[in-house]
Order: C-alpha cells, then sequence, then structure tokens
C-alpha cells in the first residue's frame, strides 16, 4: 500500500436551491410513497418546515449541479470508466428542507495505491443557508488500472 500523495485536492460545488420537485422526483425515484416527501401541508403537519429531503438525497446536489462530480473527476486526474464506487457513509447533522440553499465542498482526504488500483478517500461537507452544517458524506473511489489495448 502506497500513499500517492499527501496534498488536499479540494471541489467547491455551486450553491444548490434544494426544490420541492426535485425532492419529488428524487422520492419516487427510491419508490417512496411517504407523503411529506410530496406534500408540504402534511410535511408541516408531521412537525417539519417544509417538505424534507429523503436520505441520500446529496446525490443529486452531487449529480445535478452546475459543477458536477464530474468535474470533480477531472479536477483529481480520473477516467469515469475506470472508476468504481467504494463506500459511503452519511452522517447526518440536520434535516435538508426545500427552500434550502446548499453549499458543499469535497476534499480528497487521502490517495493510496494497491497494486493495480488507486483509491481516492472523500469527504463532502454539505452546509446550509446559515451556514449550519446539514450532512458529511464520506465516500471511497477507487480507480481500476486501464485494460490494455
Amino acid at each position: 500500500m502506497t500513499e500517492i500523495s499527501n496534498h488536499e485536492i479540494i471541489f467547491d460545488y455551486t450553491p444548490f436551491l434544494i426544490e420541492e420537485g426535485k425532492i419529488r422526483e428524487f422520492a419516487k425515484a427510491i419508490g417512496s410513497t411517504n407523503p411529506i416527501y410530496f406534500d408540504a401541508g402534511m410535511a408541516i403537519e408531521k412537525g417539519h418546515r417544509a417538505i424534507p429531503a429523503p436520505p441520500t438525497f446529496a446525490t443529486v446536489i452531487d449529480f445535478w449541479n452546475e459543477r458536477d462530480f464530474y468535474q470533480l473527476f477531472q479536477q483529481i486526474g480520473l477516467d469515469p470508466n475506470h472508476v468504481l464506487h467504494g463506500e459511503q457513509e452519511y452522517e447526518y447533522i440536520q434535516t435538508l428542507y426545500a427552500g434550502d440553499v446548499i453549499r458543499a465542498q469535497a476534499i480528497v482526504k487521502e490517495r493510496i495505491q494497491k497494486k493495480s488500483m488507486n483509491f481516492f478517500k472523500l469527504e463532502t461537507v454539505y452546509k446550509n443557508q446559515r451556514e449550519d452544517i446539514v450532512l458529511i458524506n464520506r465516500s471511497t473511489l477507487i480507480e481500476r488500472a486501464a485494460a490494455s489495448e
């Protein structure tokens, strides 16, 4: 096991407005029928201030952003065709809601080489419009060696 580099790569996503429609689309995509994701009145009745975002909604912020996950790949120097998703964990601190504007910053915390693969440990911190940390995402990307042509 060899560490590739000890300097951190930092990637800032564009601030992202969480829209009710995106929450509804995401909830449908994951098969949720929970009415709090579809009806603001029901969400408020259940104690929320607006429609809450379902768990793992942060993937929408990462992939539907003006500065998206693939631009992060470019900054790191990764070819998406050779990248595998290793692991992922979410630390939920506060609920994300429709109307929140989320700023996210991804940091490559560690780069390790094992045999013919490179492992990239990322940490993405999501903050709301009040600069409160609402979510931390920790993930590992695995870059496979390109196949010989």
